[in-house]
């Protein structure tokens, strides 16, 4: 059959778009969840029993997808890739994530994950070889003083309170914006549904033994129904459909290019706090925001104009 002129670029500039919008819809998930998450923990449940119902949840979910989908065989040592990416993307990420979330704020919290695009440049210098130029330094170096500031201007180092959280949500970016660098050439190979099962069966495993004693001692009997459905945006739409958008996404664009989207986050995760009057906006916050959205401009956006831009 034939192809039609310009159908192939049509196409490609289709997934494209597909791609970009994937990677939009999880990040304005990321961003709701900020607030959705905070109201479980801890007055209903602790935050590491509700990683083991989000991961519990998500592994169970893409195993029945699967029964229902063609096979894919996954060799051996691309098994192993999938493990090492689940503790960075499942294990570490999520306890650490919840963990700081029900320490900090939702503001904090998404200033913070704003980091991750240069993180995920300084992965990919190190583990794919890509160049670090010298405004993707600028950027790094604004990046992560806005980071740092925003974990320390709680006041002294005594790492107590807000502080730990923050340090805890900033340790989660890391270990995303590794995620996103490992997962990548997994996804050019197998179908996202495939990727997704294998991980996060191996997160279920990893996060086990540190969950499944506070599930176990929970009482369900307290949690209402509204906190239910939270419980459920979280396993759902959080953990199966943004981490399954999120990855499809990295199929066609890279790790740099998606973690960009992450812009989203502090500026929905805000004005849901706010609204809901969960949080309030402080200069600190800004100032911090300032810095990072500045080095995240000067590490994705301040090329050359004749430069092809990154996909």
């Amino acid at each position: 059959m034939n192809q039609i002129p310009g159908q192939g670029h049509f196409l490609n500039r289709n997934k494209l778009v597909v791609a970009h919008l994937a990677a939009i819809g999880a990040n304005i998930i990321f961003g709701i969840n900020y607030v959705v998450a905070k109201g479980i923990m801890p007055d209903y449940l602790a935050p590491r029993a509700v990683i083991f119902l989000r991961v519990t949840g998500a592994m169970a979910i893409f195993w029945a997808i699967s029964l229902i989908m063609p096979k894919q065989a996954v060799a051996k040592h691309d098994l192993l890739k999938m493990f090492i990416a689940a503790i960075f993307g499942v294990a570490i990420n999520q306890i650490l994530f919840f963990e700081g979330l029900n320490l900090t704020t939702p503001i904090n919290a998404s200033v913070i994950m704003v980091g991750v695009p240069i993180l995920v440049l300084f992965f990919a210098h190190f583990i794919i070889k890509e160049r670090i130029t010298k405004n993707k330094m600028i950027g790094i170096v604004l990046g992560f003083s806005g980071s740092v500031f925003l974990i320390i201007q709680a006041g002294n180092a005594s790492f107590q309170g807000s502080q730990l959280g923050n340090l805890m949500v900033f340790t989660n970016a890391a270990s995303y914006a590794l995620f996103l660098v490992l997962i990548k050439p997994l996804m050019a190979k197998y179908h996202p549904l495939t990727v997704m099962k294998w991980v996060f069966t191996f997160g279920f495993v990893l996060v086990t033994p540190f969950t499944l004693h506070l599930v176990l001692i929970a009482d369900f009997r307290i949690i209402p129904s509204n906190i239910w459905l939270s419980i459920g945006f979280v396993v759902l739409f959080t953990t199966v459909i943004a981490y399954f958008l999120n990855n499809f996404s990295l199929k066609v664009i890279s790790p740099t290019v998606n973690s960009a989207y992450i812009y989203f986050q502090p500026f929905l995760a805000t004005f849901v706090a706010i609204s809901f009057g969960k949080d309030v906006l402080t200069w600190p916050e800004i100032v911090a925001a300032l810095f990072i959205f500045t080095g995240v401009y000067f590490v994705n956006f301040n090329h050359s104009v004749n430069k092809k831009p990154a996909i």
